[in-house]
């Protein structure tokens, strides 16, 4: 037993009451299946495979792979002298003699149980639960015994079981379960920060999207406010059809779930906010400073927008495009390969096919694996690469397959999950609108660019020559641009004359009416024409079209490049190996619409390159604004790097040597302890007449929260002293 430190507190509002010293001691942690991976990536892609074929929620599944990933890890840590668990702090003392053969039971043991609970209730239930079962046997275990009730038995199944339980535990307090937030949202009983009619979310509820007639937008619509799309069918990135109806609000409880290493003042406000929120259109009687931002951050999807078809041919090599200081486009590439010393070799596509491929390839991950599990996927591609060592921070000796992936799936699901913390708090505190709101609100009034001009309204779009416009009489003529004018409402083209005085985009106008839904590549090809601003859509299948949540930060960007920071940390080096990693899009091979023209290559150089461009590529899509988008990348950042620096501690137990912040306060007028400890460890109460003699005034808890509170007995002894003990196990 160490001591931390000891702290005498004489608080003010304790005068004539307690002397409360306050202690804080720290007590120091006291037959494998043939398989060509590591049975930690087996479980991996099981959980991978069956987000595959569940709704794709990214939120829910980035803290499935956190929690699956840490119940492993708690298994495989029980069996190291050193590594601490994460909510599950056992030690098997003594070790077995075949160590590698307990850890593969218990970490089995532990994701399966984990994944069973988990998905039990899932679209794909049906499916991925026999798959669970078929796994744990091929591995020589039984789902039976995985599934009875945990014992304290010292076999590995068993440790494995309670892993899980410790994680499942913790999970049912951490309000992600809790249907309060979205009951509360669609109810009008949190309001955004800003003065806002709740009648208007309301109202912005009657968005019916996809039916033949109906499009445009409706008149009460609050600009500044996401608005649920009302749909007749629901059919996901990965096929699954849903009955139609309002859009549900994915993620609403964002602003309260409970993170890995965020921590916070206020818990009405996010976690991180950086940029302060988004910017918003003036509306009568409601000047914006930011109006004029709003306006251009529209302009700037349409613009996207715009390109889909584009034909100027550009090189998309990490030696032109990429390396982009943080939070921005501006980067230029790399001179020559960092890794090699080489230059790289152009890549020439077309931009259209470019911008299209981005905006297919990283809309929910390769097979809609969500983007959490897409960024495993890619942590996979790199454990497999023959030119990789598996060398933690890029240095030391090169571990092996169960311990590399192990302390990559629990840092690297810690930061996707830390992430979606961060964005869906700030998503639910500011509940911003999505582009289609934005510009079919501004189209369907008008432009403002030009208040001598025809159709001039202040909440009107800004012009742009070639991608905004009014159409005019001689716009409208024979021959000219706005001749014939794609009407999303009939699915046709029309006279432009019929539409005078309102306002056109060049934009992409919509999935093919004869595509069938979904398909698995689509059969035709809808170019970029003329079409009117108050029908837009969104380069994505119009039986999606929009993400069900607001957009305000890009959960794109926010996943991404913690991801892409956690790698970094983790392999020591913000390079893929050899200073390139690729995709390959086959030419005609997507979904949303016919494409690409030619095969189109993708190619990073850094970890950071390909999270920027899953960030950009939502712009493209239709998705988000940059505003979205930058800051989203700037979160991500401060998320994989506290989550990395956390995840760390744990595995080389310095977390046991934490400092704890402590304080003597007042709970209903009544003297009370409260400290910041660590979560998982267990605490209790003493109290002492002389500081030498301590006894027990509460039994260990484990510490869920991370923090702790206990109030004295009343009436107080004047002449008692209390102090907090912990540590990882439960008997001391």
């Amino acid at each position: 037993m160490t001591c931390a430190f000891l702290k005498y507190l004489h608080e003010p509002s304790l005068r004539g009451r307690i002397p409360f010293f306050l202690l804080i001691i720290l007590l120091a942690s006291s037959s494998s299946a043939a398989a060509e991976h590591s049975v930690a990536r087996q479980w991996n892609e099981e959980l991978l495979d069956a987000i595959r074929l569940d709704f794709p929620d990214p939120p829910k599944h980035a803290r499935n792979l956190f929690h699956t990933a840490a119940a492993m890890y708690g298994a495989w840590a029980a069996y190291d002298e050193v590594a601490v668990g994460y909510l599950f702090n056992e030690k098997v003392d003594p070790l077995p003699a075949d160590v590698d053969a307990a850890r593969h039971e218990a970490i089995s043991y532990a994701a399966y149980r984990v994944l069973r609970a988990r998905f039990a209730d899932s679209v794909g239930a049906e499916t991925v639960l026999p798959r669970f079962d078929a796994k744990l046997e091929a591995l020589g275990y039984s789902p039976q015994e995985a599934q009875a009730p945990a014992t304290n038995d010292d076999t590995a199944a068993e440790l494995g079981k309670r892993a899980a339980d410790a994680i499942l535990g913790w999970s049912a307090l951490d309000e992600f379960d809790n249907p309060v937030h979205e009951e509360r949202y669609y109810s009008g009983e949190v309001t955004p920060n800003y003065d806002v009619p709740l009648s208007a979310l309301g109202m912005n509820h009657n968005f019916v999207f996809d039916m033949p007639i109906g499009y445009g937008i409706p008149e009460e619509t609050d600009p500044n406010i996401w608005q649920p799309l009302a749909m007749s069918s629901f059919i996901t990135q990965n096929g699954i059809e849903f009955p139609g109806g309002i859009q549900p609000y994915i993620g609403a409880q964002g602003l309260a779930v409970t993170p890995f290493s965020l921590t916070r003042d206020n818990p009405g406000k996010p976690w991180l906010d950086p940029h302060g929120g988004h910017s918003r259109l003036s509306l009568p009687g409601k000047p914006s400073p930011s109006d004029r931002e709003y306006k251009e951050q529209a302009l700037g999807v349409l613009i996207a927008s715009s390109l889909l078809n584009d034909d100027t041919l550009i090189d998309i090599s990490p030696g032109a495009i990429g390396n982009n200081p943080l939070g921005t486009e501006d980067g230029t590439g790399f001179p020559v390969n960092p890794v090699t010393g080489e230059p790289y070799e152009p890549n020439w596509v077309r931009r259209g096919d470019f911008n299209r491929v981005l905006a297919e390839y990283w809309a929910d991950g390769p097979d809609s694996e969500t983007p959490p599990g897409h960024w495993h996927s890619l942590a996979n591609e790199i454990a497999d690469r023959p030119d990789f060592e598996k060398r933690l921070g890029g240095k030391g000796p090169v571990l092996d397959d169960l311990e590399w992936d192990i302390k990559v799936y629990f840092a690297l699901s810690a930061a996707v999950h830390d992430a979606a913390c961060a964005a869906w708090a700030l998503k639910r505190y500011y509940l911003s609108p999505r582009p289609i709101t934005m510009i079919r609100y501004m189209g369907s009034r008008g432009q403002s660019s030009d208040p001598d001009g025809p159709s001039y309204h202040p909440q009107g779009l800004p012009l742009l020559d070639g991608v905004v416009e009014v159409i005019t009489e001689e716009s409208a003529a024979e021959g000219e641009r706005h001749h014939m004018i794609w009407d999303l409402g009939y699915w046709q083209f029309t006279p432009g004359t019929e539409f005078i005085g309102e306002i056109a985009v060049y934009s992409w106008p919509g999935e093919h009416i004869e595509n069938p839904t979904p398909p698995e590549k689509a059969t035709h090809q809808s170019e970029v024409t003329w079409m009117l601003a108050r029908d837009w859509v969104p380069f994505q299948r119009k039986s999606f079209n929009t993400p069900a949540f607001p957009g305000y930060v890009s959960g794109h960007s926010t996943f991404s490049r913690s991801a892409a920071e956690a790698m970094t940390l983790l392999t020591g080096s913000p390079y893929f190996p050899g200073g390139l990693h690729s995709h390959t899009f086959k030419r005609n091979s997507m979904e949303i619409d016919l494409g690409p023209s030619e095969d189109v290559v993708l190619q990073w150089c850094t970890y950071y390159d390909a999270a920027d461009q899953a960030g950009i590529s939502r712009i493209h899509g239709g998705i988000h604004p940059s505003e979205d988008d930058f800051p989203g990348r700037v979160v991500g950042a401060k998320v994989g790097k506290s989550a990395f620096a956390l995840a760390e501690k744990y595995w080389n137990g310095r977390i046991l040597a934490e400092g704890v912040t402590v304080a003597a306060v007042q709970e209903n007028g009544v003297p009370a302890l409260r400290w910041n400890g660590i979560r998982g460890m267990f605490e209790k109460v003493q109290y002492s007449y002389d500081l030498k003699t301590w006894h027990d005034t509460t039994e260990p808890v484990r510490n869920y929260n991370a923090h702790g509170v206990w109030t004295a007995p009343s009436p107080a002894d004047r002449n008692v002293f209390y102090r907090v003990v912990w540590s990882p196990a439960a008997d001391f």
